[in-house]
């Protein structure tokens, strides 16, 4: 896991958000579960989607951090992976896998639209429950 260095959101364009994902339904979970999820900073472009070139340009300030009811959180990086995919990645030199968005770069994130992410072998969906300034 890396340590994050904080990053003043008053020093971040006024597109950066916080998204909260939550677990949407799926087997073992009938009605979701707002215990299992994800946090991510990140700027948004006018259409709702990651804005590639704020990425670019404010990197370092792009996170994650995955939230399970039994783990410490994960705290990572969101990556822009060759062909416009996104990803996380927790461990910075890169020995741990990435979970990969599923088509990241033609969601919207925006209250009620469902994302998915692959998490090891498993894809699972989750729910955005919540997009605000920082």
């Amino acid at each position: 896991m890396i340590k994050a260095t904080p990053v003043a959101a008053a020093s971040l364009p006024h597109s950066f958000r916080q998204i909260r994902l939550e677990l949407a339904r799926e087997p073992g979970h009938p009605s979701g579960s707002s215990a299992y999820g994800y946090t991510i900073i990140a700027p948004l472009d006018r259409d709702r989607k990651i804005d590639a070139a704020l990425w670019r340009e404010y990197r370092d300030a792009c996170r994650v951090v995955k939230f399970r009811p039994t783990e410490d959180d994960a705290v990572g990086h969101l990556l822009h992976r060759p062909g416009g995919a996104w990803a996380f990645q927790y461990d910075i030199s890169g020995d741990e896998d990435v979970e990969t968005g599923y088509h990241f770069e033609n969601e919207k994130f925006e209250l009620g639209e469902y994302v998915s992410i692959r998490e090891g072998e498993a894809m699972h969906t989750y729910a955005v429950t919540s997009v605000t300034p920082l």
